[in-house]
């Protein structure tokens, strides 16, 4: 439940998203999550670091080898939540 509760906090799995493609520093990780404050960018930011899926380097923020993993098993649910998407904007939900 640890788990479930921390990647449900805003913008937690948007982070983890966002840092697939590579590091970024801070300033270029604010921008790609355009709405969020800085101040719960750098609390999703330490509380991703203290629990093992996001590391910090001289290039940046960046998955750790557990964070890729967490992704790795997230990204089906990418492809999945466009397919829910189109069938509730289409109406057809069964």
């Amino acid at each position: 439940m640890a788990l479930f509760d921390l990647l449900g906090r805003t913008w937690a799995l948007g982070i983890v998203w966002q840092l697939e493609g590579g590091p970024l520093t801070f300033r270029q990780l604010q921008s790609r999550c355009e709405t969020v404050s800085p101040t719960v960018l750098n609390k999703r930011l330490g509380e991703l670091r203290e629990s093992g899926f996001v590391g910090l380097t001289s290039e940046g923020y960046h998955l750790t080898e557990m964070g890729r993993d967490l992704f790795a098993k997230l990204k089906p649910l990418g492809a999945f939540s466009q397919v829910w998407a189109d069938a509730v904007l289409s109406g057809n939900k069964e």
